[in-house]
């Protein structure tokens, strides 16, 4: 397989499996069908890929074996954490889920299925290795990649080619004085939001040789947190960077921002057209650029997705089912069917190697723009996986909503102060200092 990550990791992938994964290709329930149920975080209720990828399933080997597989929730990961620490309680966990990794410290993992049971090891090294990775648990493999992917700067072309000529995205500094030039431009209007502000300082304190994590906190005092922080901060309390909550794609619907950094798979919400305050649409186009860094800075970038986790049953016969699902659509065929109409990456070798040997054959253009995109960022970048430790789940969160408070307040000030005749540049360089000072505070 061709070199596409390299992930800092403290953990290996175990190969040396307590048991041997059982076959499922004889199973049978033809005589007492099976139903699974599953709660996924891919699409809506009406509209999701993975729905259909399901059906398909159920179409053809769920009805050729006995088992349906029924979509019982459709939320975001945040969401279903919550709904599986409250199911766990009444005990009325579904049969399948996909979450992060961090789950496994929500809810009791003797719950879980390890899929070293089920699957056999040529199986298991049928699968990207680094993507293995976040799925171990000791020598327990409870969670297998479904999907995965990185972080790309998108852009609203269309609009940002009467603003301005500048194509140089790949530096974070000048992307951040375009979005205060934008600012002063638009009368006003952030040009920039990034979805997750903490995948931000995760990859690029790394890139520049620092820890963003230090025995389980966030450190903030280092000098790479101050150099990282510090340009953003100034964007941000200057208006041209998006500290308000939800994500981007919102804002990029009715032209309020024109650019994000975000999920590859962030692309299923990001249409061809705005629709203005008066009501008029605009078909725009949209521009993929790789994820930015800083000068000098190995580029650095977030591997990031769900996994699947199968929940323990009694019934031995409903495991195997579970087992069975997870490899039929983890296969190649489907697996790179259910990845290129959302914009994710395929987690088997064989299905990754051919998605970008044969990127022409994607079918949906601004998917192929993705796609193309990942590949000029194929052996330059480092991929790093989110950090699970102790608490690292609110860890997160604390962080994104102190960060945005924090610019939030700094921004208001900011523009009453400079409004009221407060010189620009003192103005700002005391509510960076403060900024920082108020973040640290919040994060101890």
């Amino acid at each position: 397989m061709k070199k596409f990550l390299n992930i800092v990791a403290s953990i290996a992938i175990l190969t040396a499996f307590t048991t041997i994964g059982c076959s499922t290709n004889n199973l049978s329930y033809k005589d007492k069908p099976i139903t699974l149920s599953i709660w996924h975080v891919y699409g809506s209720q009406t509209k999701s890929p993975m729905n259909d990828i399901i059906e398909e399933f159920n179409q053809s080997v769920g009805k050729e074996k006995g088992i349906v597989v029924e979509v019982t929730s459709i939320s975001d990961s945040t969401s279903i954490d919550e709904a599986l620490v409250s199911a766990e309680k009444s005990d009325t966990l579904p049969d399948m889920f996909t979450a992060y990794p961090r789950i496994v410290d929500e809810i009791d993992k003797n719950l879980l299925l390890n899929w070293n049971d089920y699957f056999s090891e040529k199986e298991i090294n049928e699968y990207v290795d680094e993507f293995l990775l976040e799925g171990y648990f000791g020598d327990e493999l409870l969670m297998l990649p479904i999907a995965k992917s990185t972080e790309l700067f998108f852009l609203n072309k269309t609009i940002y080619d009467r603003f301005s000529a500048d194509t140089d995205f790949s530096d974070f500094n000048t992307i951040f004085d375009l979005c205060n030039d934008y600012y002063d431009y638009s009368n006003g209007k952030a040009m920039l939001q990034i979805n997750d502000y903490y995948h931000y300082f995760y990859t690029q304190i790394h890139s520049l040789g620092g820890n963003f994590i230090e025995n389980n906190k966030i450190n903030a005092d280092s000098k790479e947190f101050e150099t990282v922080f510090m340009p953003i901060a100034k964007a941000a309390i200057y208006g041209g960077v998006s500290t308000d909550d939800g994500y981007a794609s919102d804002k990029w619907k009715t032209a309020e921002l024109i650019s994000s950094i975000g999920s590859t798979a962030g692309i299923m919400y990001m249409r061809d057209y705005v629709t203005y305050e008066n009501g008029e649409d605009e078909d725009i186009k949209t521009a993929i650029y790789p994820y930015p860094t800083f000068e000098g800075a190995q580029p650095t970038v977030i591997q990031r997705g769900t996994g699947i986790f199968g929940v323990r049953s009694d019934d031995e016969k409903k495991n195997e089912a579970i087992a069975l699902f997870v490899k039929w659509i983890t296969s190649k065929e489907q697996n790179l069917e259910l990845v290129t109409e959302m914009g994710y990456l395929p987690v088997k070798k064989a299905a990754f190697d051919e998605l970008f040997d044969n990127i022409d054959t994607v079918k949906i253009p601004k998917h192929k723009l993705v796609y193309e995109t990942v590949l000029q960022m194929y052996d330059d970048y480092t991929f790093l996986a989110l950090p699970l430790y102790e608490d690292s789940a609110d860890i997160q969160y604390n962080f994104e909503e102190s960060f945005k408070s924090v610019l939030k307040d700094a921004h208001t000030n900011y523009t009453n102060r400079v409004n009221s005749g407060a010189d620009k540049e003192k103005t700002m360089d005391e509510l960076l200092d403060t900024s920082l000072e108020s973040l640290k505070s919040l994060l101890q």
